[in-house]
């Protein structure tokens, strides 16, 4: 009990060891029933739209430059832009 230990519990564990019972600390879970059992199912396809492009707009004086680069190409365009900015 000094170790925080229920009194009912521990009273329950004397008992049953005296008696040579089986202790079990915590009550048993039922068997889980056939309508609880885990199913695999087989998702569709993401219907994730694709990301929009990646848009630049460049101005220098009068003159203006926008490229449109595809997002899934974005290390890409990163380079690009590190090229384009020397």
């Amino acid at each position: 009990m000094n170790h925080g230990v229920n009194a009912n519990l521990l009273r329950r564990w004397v008992k049953a060891a005296e008696s040579g019972a089986a202790v079990c600390a915590t009550p048993a879970l039922p068997a889980p029933s056939p309508a609880s059992t885990f199913v695999p199912l087989q998702l569709p396809p993401s219907a994730v739209s694709p990301a929009p492009p990646i848009r630049i707009e460049l101005r220098r004086g009068a003159t203006a430059i926008t490229v449109s680069w595809p997002s899934v190409a974005a290390g890409e365009c990163a380079a690009w832009m590190r090229e384009l900015l020397r």
